[in-house]
C-alpha cells in the first residue's frame, strides 16, 4: 500500500473513505469510530444529557434517526435499559410511511428498546394525506406540506416523549440540516429564531420537553456511509412531499458549494455558535402561555396546530 492509501489514524489499514474537509483518509473501523467518538463529544460540549435523563429518541425509520438511536444504543449499555426509549410519529403518509414503521420497530427490537408509536389521526384526527388533500384547493392555503408536517410532527413528538416520561427528545438533525435550517430563517425573514433552534434548546415551558441534537456536527454524508459500514437497515425512498420544500433547493445548493469549498457547512454552522448569545440578547424572550383549546404551550391563544386543524374543520364545511 502507498502511503496515500493508508488509514491516517492507525496507520496500518487501507483507506476507504476521504474526508476533504479535515485531509482525513480513513479505514471502515477508524471511520466508524470517529463518527461515534463525535457524537460523544457533542453530547459533553453541549451537556445535551445528565447520567439520570430518560432519552427519547425521534425514530423516523430513515437513515439519520436509525444511525443516532444505534450509536446511543451502544453509549448507553452502561446504564440501564429503561433510560433510552424510541417514538416514532406515523403522519399518515400511504405508501411511504409503513415501510418506516416495520423498520424503526425492527430496529428497536433488534436493540432490546422500547418502542412507541403516535398517530397524526389518533392525536389530531386526520392523516397528513387527509390534511393536503383538504387543503389543495384552498387559495388561502398558509403552509407547505411539509410545514403543515414539521408543526403538527412536532407537537405529536412533545406528547408522546411526555407520554413516557422522557426528559429530553433526542433529533437525528445531520450538520447539513442545521444549515439549512439556518439559512431557511434567513430567506424566510425570521432571523431571530436562529437564536432558539440550537443543539440543545432551552427550557421555556414545563410542558415543553428539551430536544438535543447529537448529530449537529455530523455532516449527512457520514451519516449514511455510518449506517452502510454498520449494515444497519434503514428506509431510503423519499418522502413524496419533500419536493414541494425550499429545503430541497438550499441542500442542492450547499453541496455545490460544499464540493468546491470543502467545509463550508462547517464554517456556517461555526459562525452561528460564535454569534449565538448576540442573538439571545437582542432575541425578545418568547413568554409561552397555553393554547385555550389543548392547553399545550403556545404564543397565541391557539397553538400553531390547533390553528391548523381548526382551518382545515372550516374549509372542509365550506367545500361541502
Amino acid at each position: 500500500m502507498s502511503l496515500a492509501t493508508i488509514c491516517s489514524i492507525c496507520k496500518k489499514r487501507e483507506a476507504f473513505f476521504f474526508r476533504p474537509y479535515s485531509g482525513e483518509r480513513l479505514c471502515k473501523k477508524c471511520f466508524v469510530r470517529s463518527v461515534e467518538s463525535k457524537v460523544k463529544a457533542t453530547i459533553s460540549k453541549y451537556e445535551m444529557l445528565r447520567f439520570d435523563d430518560r432519552l427519547a429518541v425521534a425514530v423516523s425509520g430513515g437513515k439519520d434517526s436509525v444511525s443516532l438511536l444505534h450509536i446511543l444504543a451502544k453509549l448507553e449499555q452502561k446504564h440501564p435499559k429503561s433510560s433510552l426509549v424510541a417514538i416514532t410519529v406515523d403522519e399518515g403518509i400511504k405508501g411511504y410511511r409503513d415501510e418506516a414503521l416495520k423498520i424503526a420497530a425492527a430496529n428497536c427490537e433488534k436493540l432490546g428498546i422500547e418502542h412507541h408509536v403516535v398517530s397524526f389521526k389518533e392525536i389530531f384526527g386526520c392523516t397528513l394525506d387527509e390534511l393536503v388533500k383538504l387543503h389543495k384547493t384552498n387559495q388561502k392555503k398558509r403552509f407547505s406540506s411539509c410545514a403543515y408536517c414539521g408543526i403538527l410532527r412536532r407537537k405529536a413528538l412533545n406528547l408522546a416523549a411526555r407520554h413516557v416520561d422522557a426528559r429530553k427528545i433526542a433529533t437525528a438533525h445531520t450538520l447539513d440540516d442545521e444549515v439549512q435550517t439556518i439559512l431557511l430563517n434567513i430567506f424566510h425573514g425570521d432571523v431571530l429564531r436562529i437564536a432558539r433552534e440550537k443543539p440543545v434548546t432551552d427550557a421555556v415551558h414545563g410542558k415543553l420537553v428539551r430536544r438535543i441534537k447529537p448529530f449537529c456536527e455530523i455532516p449527512e454524508k457520514e451519516v449514511s456511509l455510518y449506517a452502510f459500514i454498520k449494515k444497519i437497515k434503514f428506509q431510503s425512498i423519499v418522502c413524496p412531499y419533500a419536493s414541494e420544500a425550499l429545503r430541497n433547493d438550499i441542500r442542492t445548493m450547499l453541496n455545490r458549494v460544499e464540493e468546491r469549498h470543502a467545509g463550508i457547512k462547517f464554517t456556517i454552522f461555526n459562525s452561528i455558535e460564535r454569534i449565538r448569545f448576540a442573538l439571545e440578547q437582542v432575541d425578545s424572550k418568547e413568554r409561552l402561555g397555553e393554547c385555550e383549546e389543548c392547553g399545550e404551550p403556545a404564543s397565541e391563544k391557539l397553538c400553531k396546530t390547533c390553528q391548523i386543524v381548526k382551518e382545515t374543520l372550516q374549509h372542509n364545511r365550506h367545500s361541502n
